[in-house]
């Protein structure tokens, strides 16, 4: 029984003012003259190695080199034929690990051009604009369906759409985005962003999007691969797993996904109930927005919980460093075995104490609970695949098996971003996934 205090989980803990002050832009966009001083930083190195780092490849020179030179459209222009999600991605990629890293600007003085926060200015000042950037190529009368309104299938689609074909895009969401509209952290993306770069998106035309449609079985499958010339799965991992220990039914506990989903949803902030004391089970990138929104929401103390050490966690040491600015205690070595609570609620969780022997995790025997009002599990999510499965599409590891170009083992239909084996779960991936799946869907279709 836990002698843990009553639970506190109550909304508007905070007043409107300070709500609109934690949860404004985390990274505020640059300055023309800014952009320019920064911009001027850039080496412009050939073959360089920042845009080899970048998945969707982006001339990352070329366009800095444009900014510098006051030309955003120019520079926009090159960044999203690359990757029409540069505004996004430019908001939530880990550059940190990829373009930045291996700047030589880093690896010189220990400071990277800030590949990023360019990126996102020039981007901006394009979707401000409304003169188009890309023009669709003639219809060629073939119809393209896409499964999935996320990161993958969005790329996708624009790519399919300029090269001239319609695209049906299905989603089981009330809005399109994905990920990007329902998974993100709302300080990443704030004002709607995403939404914002859906319609420039769409705007190129010869996309429709049909919302509340939900892959449930093998029969609709076989339905879109017949009234298609192609189809393309982004479908996102759509389950979490259970922690499988006792009292995950209790009041209080939920899974990391839906409380980010929850909070991006919610107009009112100060309407959205947070615990005093909150612990987060996990080590990545989820389970850092929800401790972090969770302090930003009120809560007094946030406990993120992983059962490795520091090396082992899948955010980086940026994002983990984002989490300790902001109050959040992160905690290692420690695996979760019951969730306590006293009348149905949450009062805590015990922990206990992991080793590392031969490689594997072995518990030492010691026990320790920390008191939450909430428990929020970001312990990973994974495809439900048994529609897929009975579909006849090879799986590996429990996600879609492709070739490079996203084709799967059944004819005409490819797949990509998150559900794809053998990714690196990125936003910036998925739209190299989409993009090369629509090269060789357009080939096909066009008989290259």
């Amino acid at each position: 029984m836990s002698t843990s205090s009553a639970p506190d989980v109550r909304p508007a803990r905070l007043s409107a003012d300070e709500y609109a002050r934690r949860f404004s832009d985390a990274n505020p966009p640059m300055s023309a003259g800014q952009a320019v001083l920064e911009a001027e930083r850039c080496l412009y190195c050939f073959d360089a190695p920042c845009a080899t780092a970048c998945p969707t490849r982006i001339d990352v020179p070329s366009f800095i080199r444009r900014i510098a030179d006051g030309n955003l459209r120019g520079a926009a222009r090159s960044i999203l034929e690359a990757n029409p999600l540069g505004g996004m991605c430019a908001r939530v990629c880990p550059t940190e690990v990829l373009c930045e890293q291996v700047c030589v600007r880093n690896t010189q003085e220990g400071k990277p051009v800030a590949i990023g926060r360019l990126q996102r200015h020039a981007v901006d000042a394009a979707m401000e604009d409304d003169k188009p950037l890309f023009t669709r190529a003639a219809p060629t009368g073939k119809r393209v369906a896409v499964v999935g309104a996320g990161p993958a299938g969005l790329a996708c689609a624009h790519t399919l759409a300029r090269l001239g074909h319609e695209v049906v895009m299905f989603d089981a969401r009330a809005k399109a985005g994905g990920l990007n509209e329902y998974g993100l952290a709302a300080y990443k993306t704030p004002q709607g962003f995403a939404q914002r770069e859906l319609n420039w998106l769409l705007s190129i035309g010869g996309i429709e999007v049909r919302k509340g449609w939900k892959l449930e079985s093998s029969d609709q499958l076989k339905a879109l691969q017949k009234d298609y010339d192609a189809l393309f799965l982004g479908l996102g991992l759509a389950g979490t797993p259970k922690l499988g220990i006792p009292g995950e039914e209790l009041e209080g506990v939920q899974d990391a996904v839906d409380f980010i989903a929850t909070l991006r949803q919610t107009l009112d902030l100060s309407t959205l109930p947070i615990g005093r004391r909150v612990v987060v089970i996990g080590g990545g990138m989820t389970a850092v927005d929800a401790a972090v929104q969770s302090r930003l929401l009120g809560a007094q103390a946030v406990h993120m919980v992983y059962r490795r050490g520091v090396e082992a966690m899948s955010a980086s040491l940026v994002e983990q460093d984002w989490a300790k600015t902001h109050g959040v205690t992160i905690r290692h070595w420690l695996s979760p075995v019951e969730i306590v609570g006293a009348n149905g609620q949450v009062t805590g969780v015990r922990f206990e104490r992991q080793s590392l022997v031969n490689g594997k995790l072995r518990p030492s025997g010691e026990f320790e609970e920390i008191e939450a009002d909430m428990v929020f599990k970001a312990i990973g999510q994974q495809m439900l695949s048994t529609v897929l499965a009975a579909s006849g599409i090879g799986l590996e590891g429990g996600r879609i098996a492709t070739g490079e170009d996203g084709l799967t083992s059944l004819q005409g239909v490819w797949a990509g971003g998150d559900c794809r084996a053998g990714g690196l779960d990125l936003t910036v991936e998925a739209v190299a996934h989409g993009m090369s799946s629509a090269t060789a869907i357009h080939a096909q279709l066009a008989g290259v």
